[in-house]
């Protein structure tokens, strides 16, 4: 009897079917992909949102991509660049490189006066800024080889002119004063200007 009572109760031949539903038979029947119409309209907002996000990026890089690459700085014009006696004679003053000119101080061959003058970094020929050789007194260009003298004459290579000068004149304080806004060529005659050179 007590044999009986431990042992296991024995299973069915046969255990009940599980009870399986009928899967749907219309969409509409799954909830999961029951989608309102004010659901369906924000998700419709987003994606256009990101598309016109898109777009407006794509376009941005399009108009950077167009624009020239130039620095957002550009000096000032007119600048003030010291007394007169800073200068020393008969020697190009390097200091103003950076600003697009050279000032000399000393006799000017090319009009026969003394006084101080500025002359443009820019070569006459494509634009390049040429470098001054002090040992041999001249600028002389890296790009093709052109050479000016100290008064910015030209004598080899392909400028077909010599550099041009700018405005030069006392500021009211008695320092001198540049102003690149005013250029003077050679060639036209305009180095004998007043304002083409400072005589001290």
């Amino acid at each position: 009897m007590d044999a009986l009572a431990d042992s296991p109760a024995p299973e069915p031949a046969n255990p009940p079917a599980a009870s399986v539903p009928a899967p749907p038979r219309f969409v509409s029947e799954y909830p999961s992909y029951q989608v309102s119409r004010r659901g369906f309209l924000s998700w419709l907002a987003v994606g256009w949102g990101a598309f016109a996000a898109s777009g407006a990026a794509a376009g941005g890089a399009f108009n950077r991509f167009l624009m020239p690459n130039l620095p957002l700085y550009n000096p000032p014009m007119v600048l003030k660049v010291g007394w007169p006696d800073a200068f020393e004679k008969d020697k190009v003053d390097e200091r103003q490189k950076p600003n697009g000119f050279w000032l000399r101080r000393g006799f000017d061959k090319a009009t026969g006066r003394t006084g101080i003058y500025a002359l443009s970094t820019t070569c006459t020929h494509l634009g390049c800024t040429p470098n001054y050789l002090s040992a041999e007194q001249k600028f002389k260009c890296p790009c093709h080889g052109s050479g000016f003298y100290e008064t910015g004459i030209n004598f080899e290579g392909p400028a077909p002119r010599p550099l041009e000068r700018y405005r030069i004149t006392l500021a009211d304080d008695g320092q001198v004063m540049v102003d690149k806004g005013r250029k003077f060529q050679q060639e036209k005659g305009e180095w004998m200007d007043s304002e083409a050179f400072l005589a001290i």
